[in-house]
């Protein structure tokens, strides 16, 4: 019995999301890689511009460009601009940047762990990492855990209790064969609800009031809590993922097309599903640890990238991590000022949006189950 999943696919592209046209089938036409990267750099240079000069506090275009240049070269500002300049530069501007670096990481390991696991339903959350950093969160969130650190005790707890669950879910998965694509599924998706009944468990026993209400924001997803000192490990993590990412595109090419055709062009395949694993799982946990449970980015962009330029791993690493930037801080945009002053989830949005994109989506390019 073959231990691969049915996979949403466009009729005719290949055994898997992300392979290459077989013999005998058209290649998608693509749009040339060079101008689109210099438009998706240019878009989120303006998005992240944008994103720290609307807001629902009343900072004028002149200011925030006045208080940005202050903060990149060391200027000074007058006492009474030190209220405007905190909002641009202590708030909005680590904000947006952090949308930016949680966007790039959802949607390239999203690429990624749809090659790994041969499923194009799979996002980064398959594996169950997300709920287990959920955990850590919420102790922190509901019972004051790992006070003595301070800024860091919600990320740090969350990026610990990530790599927890990335270690049971390995330990649970693995076989004398290695990791299977299947095996790795469904012990994620059986991780994540068991998980997920602790977090609730947690939340119900914790006393209400604002805690409980910050613990479902940030399950929910949600960048309000970006700093400065959050911002520098997950834009690390992210980059050094990517670029991972990136020298492994041929090999992920080959993954993507079955493992016996990966093993005939001299890739092992469980040993390059193991080395996928532990970086969406290092890289799932870092973004989460930092900005919640944020979904559909690393499940819609993937498959929108590959409408663009095609299914090579070369170029859809190349363009999804700016388009998932460029979405989100957007999204996040919209979460600050649809409700002002209220702020909506930023989960929450990316659902709304994520839905009937990812339907129009299929309707437009015919996918089907299993190539039915």
């Amino acid at each position: 019995m073959s231990t691969d999943l049915p996979v949403l696919r466009p009729e005719g592209s290949g055994p898997a999301p992300g392979a290459p046209p077989g013999p005998g089938t058209a290649a998608p036409r693509r749009l040339p890689l060079p101008p689109l990267l210099a438009a998706l750099t240019a878009a989120l240079l303006i998005s992240v511009l944008c994103g720290t000069g609307l807001g629902a506090a009343g900072v004028t275009w002149a200011e925030t460009l006045r208080h940005l240049r202050a903060g990149l070269t060391g200027g000074t500002i007058t006492p009474d601009e030190v209220s405007s300049y905190t909002i641009v530069w202590e708030l909005r501007f680590p904000r947006a940047l952090l949308a930016a670096v949680v966007g790039a990481g959802l949607s390239a390991v999203g690429v990624a762990v749809q090659a790994m696991v041969r499923n194009a339903l799979a996002d980064p959350f398959v594996l169950g990492i997300s709920s287990g950093a959920a955990i850590g969160a919420n102790a922190v969130l509901l019972f004051g855990a790992l006070a003595s650190l301070g800024v860091w005790a919600l990320s740090g707890a969350a990026f610990v209790s990530a790599l927890a669950a990335m270690v049971l879910v390995y330990l649970a998965a693995r076989t004398p064969q290695g990791l299977t694509p299947l095996r790795l599924v469904l012990t994620g998706s059986a991780m994540y609800y068991g998980f997920s009944a602790v977090t609730t468990l947690m939340i119900f026993m914790a006393e209400r009031g604002e805690a409980a209400r910050s613990a479902m924001m940030w399950l929910l997803g949600s960048l309000g809590g970006a700093t400065w000192a959050s911002l520098p490990v997950a834009a690390a993590v992210v980059l050094a993922g990517i670029g991972a990412l990136l020298w492994w595109a041929r090999s992920l090419n080959a993954l993507a097309m079955g493992d016996e055709t990966a093993a005939a062009l001299g890739v092992d395949p469980d040993r390059m599903r193991r080395g996928l694993f532990v970086l969406a799982a290092a890289v799932t946990g870092a973004v989460v640890a930092v900005s919640g449970a944020i979904g559909f980015v690393g499940l819609m962009v993937p498959h929108v990238t590959r409408m663009l330029v095609g299914a090579d791993h070369r170029r859809v690493l190349a363009v999804a991590p700016l388009l998932g930037a460029v979405l989100l801080v957007w999204v996040d945009i919209a979460s600050r000022l649809l409700l002002a002053p209220v702020e909506l989830p930023v989960g929450v949005l990316t659902a709304l949006i994520g839905v009937p994109c990812f339907v129009l989506l299929m309707r437009r390019r015919r996918y089907s189950f299993g190539g039915a």
